[in-house]
């Protein structure tokens, strides 16, 4: 657990994979990208897929869902899992109930952000896997994911965001949002056009869980770095100039969602004006 002011984070690995560097390196060179992740004999790199719950303001907040415990063993294998259900795992080890969770932050709608908005019962069910939560995402991108194009349809799957805002469980955020206090989404678009950010401020004491406006820290180091999955890849650009001035204003603790090396940090630059993510030793809040 990271303390920011009032505000308790911790941070769960819902899941733990394999995957072609082309999708997280897009066209940056492998000779560039090979330094800081370095493939295994098979060419492909680790990922973490990374959901927090904050505490604040009496409330129990769960920022992404992952995969949970909704692929079966050949999805699993197909994405080459090693891990996964971390997040109920973690919330299990804390003595924390999925019926003590208030609200859900969905950044975005891509399946392995989301696809554990739902849990699979012992006879094979789907059902909200925090019944008692009100789900939040921005209209913009749930009206995105609802009607998906040829690039996204395999990314936005409708059964795992579609049946929560149909029974009511699922509130459309317009614009920049305040949660709780000291706990704000902010649109970051890019990745997608409504993708959002978390920004969480108190006592003076500022972290931001970046998702994947920044997929590693490698990412938002570079400006020119970034994924083959960002739809607008220029804005993106342009989001990451405006919050690496606020990172260094602020000292924020950065929180990235499928980073294995740096999971945390906070930017500085250099004496020859580089920037770099200085990593916190942060050991997951789940088995």
């Amino acid at each position: 657990m990271i303390t920011i002011g009032d505000i308790d984070i911790y941070l769960f690995n819902d899941a733990s994979n394999w995957l072609d560097p082309g999708g997280a390196f897009g066209l940056v060179p492998r000779r560039s990208w090979s330094r800081y992740l370095p493939p295994d004999d098979r060419n492909l790199v680790p990922f973490a897929y990374h959901n927090l719950l904050i505490r604040a303001a009496g409330k129990n907040i769960i920022v992404d869902t992952g995969y949970g415990n909704c692929l079966d063993t050949a999805g699993r294998a197909r994405l080459r899992m090693t891990q996964h259900d971390g997040t109920h795992a973690g919330l299990g080890a804390l003595g924390i109930s999925a019926d003590d969770i208030d609200f859900v932050v969905n950044t975005h709608l891509h399946d392995d952000h989301c696809t554990g908005n739902f849990r699979l019962t012992e006879s094979g069910r789907r059902r909200p896997a925090f019944p008692n939560a009100e789900y939040l995402v921005q209209r913009r991108e749930y009206l995105d994911a609802i009607a998906p194009n040829e690039r996204t349809r395999a990314t936005y799957l409708a059964p795992n965001f579609l049946p929560l805002f149909e029974s009511g469980q699922m509130r459309l955020l317009d614009g920049d949002s305040e949660i709780v206090s000291g706990l704000q989404a902010v649109v970051t678009p890019g990745h997608t056009p409504a993708h959002m950010s978390l920004r969480i401020e108190s006592r003076g004491q500022h972290a931001a869980f970046l998702c994947d406006l920044a997929t590693m820290a490698i990412h938002f180091e570079r400006l020119a770095w970034m994924t083959a999955y960002d739809v607008e890849p220029l804005v993106t650009l342009e989001t990451k100039r405006l919050w690496q001035r606020w990172a260094l204003e602020t000292d924020a603790l950065l929180i990235f969602a499928h980073d294995t090396i740096k999971k945390a940090g906070r930017l500085r630059q250099t004496e020859k004006g580089f920037l770099t993510v200085e990593p916190l030793d942060w050991p997951y809040d789940n088995p």
